[in-house]
């Protein structure tokens, strides 16, 4: 029997590689397809209804008027659309300081009870996110458990409030997104190769050192995928305004929720929506760019 040779064999592994990446790109390709095929209609029916008028009795029509996206100049929607990028910001780094340390200690010292601890984590997060945020407003209450907590041991009075403020906002924005900075976090550190960290002792000292200049760098593309993950939600989440916020409070997505239900006026609704997703594409593409500078530094 006639043996392979190398170059054969590296041929036959190259072909099986190949036939791989075809089949599962077929098998990709009927999701793909529906879904940027909605993507795209939903896209061209908001941004040309943006461009429409509303008749004398609310109901919106199609046109070519330019006075929707003429508004948004208008100063008023300029605090709330900043206001939502700080909230989403600090939601953001809020995120990453409780995330890291949790995701760390599960996935360096978690042990055998790993997957039991993601699961803890992950479980709760199953249940509607209304209900979640409802229960949250009634912990964070005048009368609920964290203040009296924080009035025991005196660190609040009886004039103090987290609901109706920016801190009960972005405390409801840190609850209902956190999960999506634990996760990108826990799988980039287990897979970040643990004799680095020994490295880095021998190198850098102390744990902190360590930490700052070894794990944070290799663990970057975890931290970044999951401030995406928490701004794109957050940035458009209008529930956490709407239950632990004021009026002085409200979100980008509280005044489109207005703008299509209660102001019966989907043309304005619609170019704040274009406004707020342009502002989420910028986003999105810088974290891409910044994802393809690191994964070209990773290949020289």
């Amino acid at each position: 029997m006639a043996q392979r040779t190398p170059s054969g064999a590296l041929r036959d592994r190259r072909g099986r590689s190949a036939s791989g990446t075809r089949l599962w790109t077929w098998l990709m390709l009927p999701g793909t397809l529906w879904m940027t095929g909605f993507l795209i209609a939903s896209l061209i029916l908001v941004a040309t209804l943006a461009l429409g008028t509303t008749d004398p009795l609310g109901n919106p029509r199609f046109g070519f008027n330019f006075d929707n996206i003429a508004a948004m100049a208008d100063p008023a929607y300029r605090v709330v659309l900043l206001r939502s990028l700080g909230f989403a910001l600090i939601a953001c780094v809020v995120c990453l300081t409780v995330a890291y340390p949790v995701a760390y200690s599960i996935a360096l010292h978690g042990g055998r009870f790993k997957n039991l601890l993601i699961a803890a984590i992950v479980v709760p997060f199953f249940a509607n996110y209304l209900v979640r945020m409802y229960g949250w407003s009634v912990v964070l209450s005048d009368g609920g458990p964290v203040l009296k907590a924080l009035r025991a041991v005196g660190l609040a009075d009886g004039h103090t409030k987290i609901l109706q403020s920016g801190v009960g906002v972005i405390a409801g924005l840190v609850y209902g997104f956190i999960v999506f900075m634990i996760i990108p976090l826990y799988a980039a550190l287990e897979r970040m190769d643990l004799s680095l960290i020994e490295a880095g002792r021998d190198l850098y000292g102390g744990p902190l050192r360590t930490f700052f200049f070894v794990t944070l760098p290799a663990t970057r593309q975890g931290a970044a995928a999951g401030a995406v993950l928490v701004f794109l939600p957050a940035m458009g989440d209008f529930v956490s305004a709407q239950l632990m916020g004021g009026p002085d409070q409200i979100m980008i997505g509280n005044l489109i929720q207005d703008k299509f239900f209660q102001g019966q006026n989907w043309p304005l609704g619609s170019a704040l929506t274009m406004l707020m997703m342009a502002v989420l594409f910028i986003g999105m593409l810088g974290y891409l760019r910044r994802t393809r500078k690191d994964e070209a530094e990773a290949a020289r």
